[in-house]
């Protein structure tokens, strides 16, 4: 295994939610000696240097200012924190027939029916009030099985494996525990949460909380030859690490950025989801005026990082014949003319030069003409910005299932490419 997989793997493992994604993105940023901006400080005219900015503690923009943008641009790799879940309601705790349950919200376009039958750990973000008043935030992972959710077993139900169907209210309440009398009083088992993990003790009420579950089976690397990497949240904390491990690794480069936003599965339409204003309010502070701003931009592009379907082996016709994508072997530039990826041929080229200049393969995927096509962050930020983009991901197959496949090769591919595009020169604009 590669150093830089090795650490994929603990990053994954160590991030079942965005918060808790960006929190150990920012620990790497730190280490290696990144500097933290605050949203309502005075900036001023910013110095050469390495700097990262948060908002809503689940998306982030870093970047290493080595010159001035409206002569050079941007460098700018974007990829998004969040990945489909199953989140829990406000209401969180209801009684069923002796039993306690959790009562949970699918987030995003989940593939549902892997959730079932596996063991579920709890985390996200408690917001509450303290002793002295204060509104505080913090995290929290029960870093152990707390639900599950069983299916009706083949003897109740013997259409089951033929026209099995999900009803997302009435099949997915997660199992917590017993309860004879009375059901568990969620925000004690918040409290104590904070304390046990925190030692946050000085809980005066709890006021909300965005919670998931998470399949707590370790990401590995799996197959003959152990050639393939099995995780959940793959989609896209995958290309999240590639961004992090390549800005990092990039020196004396042309002020590359990394933006890592949330939201994007579910539109990208929130404060900190690419629809909204956080890259646009980053640049445009780092650039002084409007004017300058304009100007970077023009000079600028975006690499929109989100995997792609490779082939499944066993649903070849569902791909376009002739653009059929294999792990490991290569990124793949995704392409749609009807705008729902960013790509043009000004951009796929500049990525395809960047693969070959040095030796990493490049493959490119177009979906059936008779099947609808995803998108990503890609033509949200184009749109926004106006910026030059081109949108590529690693192939991968069981998307948008709890548990994802990828391969190990491609991670550190990725990585390379993105590293390349930091270090791109002659730059073409």
């Amino acid at each position: 295994m590669t150093i830089s997989n090795e650490r994929l793997l603990k990053y994954l493992n160590r991030s079942p939610t965005p918060y808790h994604a960006v929190a150990n993105a920012l620990s790497r940023l730190k280490s290696s000696g990144y500097l933290r901006l605050d949203e309502d400080a005075e900036w001023g005219a910013i110095s050469r240097g390495k700097y990262f900015v948060t908002r809503n503690d689940s998306s982030l923009v870093a970047f290493a200012l080595s010159g001035k943008p409206e002569s050079g641009g941007f460098r700018i790799v974007g990829a998004h924190t969040d990945s489909p879940c199953l989140k829990v309601k406000p209401n969180a705790i209801s009684e069923s027939q002796g039993y306690a349950r959790l009562a949970l919200e699918v987030y995003g376009g989940a593939l549902l029916a892997p959730w079932f039958d596996r063991d579920l750990g709890l985390a996200g973000r408690v917001t509450y009030v303290d002793r002295a008043g204060h509104i505080q935030s913090n995290l929290v992972n029960f870093d152990r099985a707390i639900g599950f959710i069983p299916s009706l077993a083949i003897h109740l139900d013997r259409e089951a494996n033929e026209q099995r169907s999900i009803n997302k209210q009435n099949d997915l309440p997660a199992l917590l525990c017993r309860c004879d009398k009375k059901a568990p009083d969620f925000s004690a088992l918040l409290k104590r949460q904070l304390k046990q993990q925190s030692g946050i003790n000085d809980v005066k009420q709890i006021l909300g909380f965005e919670l998931s579950l998470y399949d707590l089976q370790p990401a590995a690397l799996v197959g003959l030859n152990e050639e393939f990497i099995a995780s959940a949240r793959l989609d896209n904390l995958l290309s999240c690490h590639a961004a992090i491990e390549a800005l990092i690794a990039t020196r004396g480069s042309h002020n590359p950025v990394v933006v890592l936003n949330d939201h994007e599965e579910v539109g990208s339409a929130s404060t900190s989801g690419a629809e909204g204003p956080l890259l646009q309010d980053t640049l445009g502070r780092i650039c002084g005026s409007d004017e300058n701003l304009k100007r970077a931009l023009s000079h600028s592009m975006l690499v929109s990082a989100d995997n792609a379907h490779g082939v499944h082996p066993n649903y070849g016709d569902k791909h376009e014949p002739e653009h059929k994508p294999l792990m490991n072997a290569g990124p793949v530039i995704k392409i749609n003319h009807n705008q729902r990826y960013a790509t043009n041929s000004e951009t796929e080229g500049i990525f395809r030069q960047i693969c070959a200049s040095n030796k990493l393969p490049v493959q490119t995927i177009v979906v059936r003409s008779d099947m609808g096509c995803g998108s990503t962050i890609g033509p949200i930020t184009a749109t926004r910005l106006g910026v030059r983009t081109v949108d590529v991901g690693v192939p991968q197959l069981g998307m948008h299932s709890v548990r994802e496949l990828a391969g190990a090769a491609d991670h550190d591919t990725l990585t390379k490419a993105l590293k390349g595009f930091f270090k791109f020169s002659p730059w073409p604009f």
